[in-house]
This record gives structure tokens, sequence and C-alpha cells, in this order.
């Protein structure tokens, strides 16, 4: 009799426990993020890895990642944004430009010679979404939004020293925006992910590309270019790339309270910046890479020659704000707001110097 009250008891109190046992099982949560970016690569090393320790420490290691890098889950870079919308996994690195057109607003900040440096515009980049677009990524819930340090020419064959010199140059551009530009500037434009780069210059079906100084090593363009053309900071970056850290929005709704706020302290406009400035402070490095090739020639492009790419470039700016007012945005209101927060986070601020 004692014996089987015993057990009745054990069974009692494991029955009362279960549910703070389901509670506490519930507080712990692995995450998979997923990415692009090659796992040999500045931006997955030094900021994708970095975050998910911060998060991991600041959570006790409650919340954990699974991390793929290199599309390791499947699908194509343009499908990223749609596997986190639709909890294909749970948090996703891209570009909005992968899908043309899908994200025309944040556009703005990729149009030619915008950005003066990467934490500032990307300062700008996070505040001008959350005040004057905020609907854009309505379909997730976003860590993050970044550019990266002065995008520049890098080509096989030919040096680019004047605007002149692209013409009938088949160059690749990562979105809608930075190819118009290209087309203006006189080349044959192609769209493509970065990585379909390598095989694309290998195989001759671009003369070249145009990416920032920091993405060079991981997609060897130092191996297989000899030209790099980047531009005097006195003349202005000639382009930059939006990006978006985003979570699929049940994932994170899903979370205890405590892990939800490790997340939200790990995002935000401070998140965006950190990221922007450590992805502008891997340039050196990557032009370091190019410089330790043999044959190998950077040109800087002088301020006064800059004018002639600034003028020739100039219609992409006129008609994606001619393209917002179809939408039924203010093209002029959008533009105008964007460079006033990219001045107000950028005093003093400038493109980095070469190292």
């Amino acid at each position: 009799m004692i014996q089987r009250r015993t057990l009745l008891q054990s069974s009692a109190a494991v029955a009362l426990g279960a549910p703070g046992l389901a509670a506490l099982a519930q507080q712990s949560v692995t995450l998979k993020f997923h990415t692009f970016m090659p796992p040999q690569s500045n931006v997955w090393l030094t900021m994708h890895k970095a975050w998910m320790d911060k998060v991991e420490k600041a959570s006790n290691g409650r919340i954990k990642f699974e991390a793929y890098p290199a599309m390791q889950l499947g699908g194509t870079p343009v499908q990223l944004y749609d596997q986190a919308k639709d909890g294909v996994v749970d948090i996703v690195w891209t570009l909005p430009g992968n899908t043309a057109g899908r994200f025309p607003r944040i556009e703005v900040f990729e149009l030619p010679f915008m950005m003066n440096n990467a934490e500032a515009t990307s300062k700008a980049y996070w505040e001008y979404v959350q005040t004057m677009a905020p609907d854009e990524f309505k379909d997730t819930q976003v860590l993050a939004l970044h550019v990266h340090g002065p995008g520049m020419f890098h080509t096989k064959d030919k040096l680019v020293k004047t605007a002149a010199d692209l013409r009938g140059m088949k160059l690749r551009g990562p979105t809608r925006q930075i190819t118009k530009m290209l087309g203006y500037l006189g080349a044959t434009p192609v769209g493509m992910p970065l990585p379909g780069i390598p095989d694309a210059l290998s195989k001759g079906t671009i003369d070249g590309c145009v990416i920032p100084w920091e993405v060079v090593p991981s997609v060897k363009v130092h191996e297989l270019t000899k030209f790099h053309s980047e531009f005097d900071p006195a003349g202005g970056a000639l382009y930059t790339t939006t990006f978006v850290m985003a979570m699929n929005k049940a994932k994170y709704n899903s979370l205890a309270p405590d892990l939800k706020k490790v997340i939200d302290a790990n995002s935000g406009l401070a998140t965006s910046a950190w990221l922007g400035k450590v992805q502008q402070g891997n340039d050196p490095a990557g032009r370091k890479a190019a410089e330790a090739v043999k044959d190998t020639t950077i040109y800087t492009i002088p301020a006064a020659e800059a004018q002639e790419f600034k003028r020739k470039a100039r219609l992409v700016e006129v008609e994606w704000a001619e393209d917002m007012n179809k939408r039924g945005f203010d093209g002029k209101k959008l533009l105008e707001g964007a460079r006033a927060l990219i001045d107000k986070h950028g005093k003093g601020g400038a493109p980095a110097r070469k190292a």
C-alpha cells in the first residue's frame, strides 16, 4: 500500500512538473541562419558568425544557431528573402535587389554617388525604412539594414580611367539600379548574383564587375581580373548595395519574452551601423589581396574625372524618382529624405581611403 501511494505521488509530481519542464524546454531555441556568402568570406566570418556568437553569448546559450553559408540549405540567392518569409529558414542575410523592383523605395541608397561611408549610410538606411518606408519589409521581422563600402570597377583586359573607357564592356552589376547605371555609363550591363561572378569571368561572359574591395577575395576577382579602378573619396563613391538581415515573423513571435529581448538588443540602428562599419573595414584586406597578385594595376579615378561619371549616371536618379511617382510614392520627397539622413548620420564622414 505504501509502495503504491509513493508511486502515485511520484506520478503526480511528474505530471504537475511536466508543464514547467515543457516551458523550460521552450525557452531554448535553435535558429537556422541561411545566406549565399561563402564560408571563407569576410562577411561570413566577421559579420554573420560574429553576430551569431554575440546573440548566443547574450542569451547564455539558450539561443543557438545552425549556420548555413553558400546556400547550403538549397535554393538560389534570389529566393532567400522568401525562405525567411515562408519559414523555410529562420534568418537570412541577402540583397533586396536580388528581386528587381520588389523593394523599390530602398533602392534610393543604391543610386549613383549617394553614399558617404558604410556606417553612416547604414544608419540612414535603417532610419529611412522606419520613418519613410515602414512597410517595405512587412512580411518579415527586420533585424538589420546596411550597405557595403564604396563599389568600384574590376576588369580583365582594360583599365577604366574615364567613363568613355566603359563603352562596350560587359560588366556585372548586383541590382537593378546599378545595372542601369552601368548602362548609362556606356557599358553593357549584366545582372547576376555574386556567386556567379567567377564562372562568368572565367568563361568571358563578362569583361569585369563592380563590387567593393572587401568581397574581392571571396569570389577570386583579384585572380580573375588585372585592373581595378577605385574613386578618390573627394569625388564620392560610385555606388553601394543594400542588404537586409530578416527573420521569420512567426519564429520571432514564438520566442520567450527574454529571448526576444536578446534578438531586439542585437537588431536595429546600432547593429545596422556595426555591420556596415565591419564590412567597409574589410576593404583594406581585399585591396591588399589584389596588390599581392603579379601585374595587377590599381588606379584611382581623380575627383575631377568623377564628375563625368556623375553626369552620365544622373539619369538613374531621375528615372527612379519618376518610377516612385508612378507607384504612388513621392519620389522627390524620398530622395531628399534619404539624402538628409545620410548627411545627418555622416557629418564629417567620407568613403574610407585605401589602406
